[in-house]
């Protein structure tokens, strides 16, 4: 019975002393990871040309918007948005397309902006009809945009780069239709 209460008293103070608060506080470790090399999204150079130059130029500052967006790029997209602006008034293009392209250069905001370009892309198609000398032009589109109303865009390209989403859903969309 001795040897059963020594043995007892052993085991009771060793679970005491192990279970004491530990007054050495263990700090958390930091982790810092270097995203400096984020990927850069390039929409591809059109190969279609244009009866007009002006349109010619006006779609190629659609593609810089659509690639700030596409890169989730506000900046970008309203310096972009800003030359656009600019060349719109030299064709007389409908009040739409001149006030949305307004409101995402003003903006730095992507998800207004990303609202904006739908209705450009609208305004953009109408400029496009009958504006092809050669080449095709990809209207394409994305089932869940805007909580999956969905939205068009033109693309100079049948890849699929989603400017409603960027890299969250780069590849999100498809082919709806082709401008030739």
């Amino acid at each position: 019975m001795k040897n059963f209460s020594l043995i007892f008293f052993a085991i009771t103070a060793f679970a005491v002393s192990s279970c004491k608060d530990n007054s050495k506080q263990s700090e958390a470790e930091v982790v810092t990871v270097d995203n400096a090399e984020s990927k850069t999204y390039e929409i591809a150079k059109t190969e279609a040309e244009f009866n007009d130059p002006k349109v010619e130029a006006i779609f190629d500052q659609y593609l810089q918007i659509e690639a700030g967006l596409v890169n989730t790029d506000a900046s970008k997209t309203a310096i972009a948005a800003s030359k656009l602006q600019e060349q719109l008034k030299e064709i007389n293009a409908d009040e739409t397309t001149k006030n949305v392209v307004a409101a995402m250069a003003t903006s730095e905001d992507i998800k207004v902006q990303r609202e904006n370009f739908e209705a450009l892309s609208n305004g953009l198609e109408g400029m496009l009809k009958g504006a092809l000398k050669s080449g095709t032009l990809y209207k394409q589109f994305c089932p869940m945009a805007f909580n999956n109303k969905g939205a068009y865009w033109i693309s100079s390209s049948e890849d699929i780069l989603n400017p409603y989403f960027g890299d969250k859903m780069l590849k999100c969309g498809r082919v709806d239709s082709k401008l030739e």
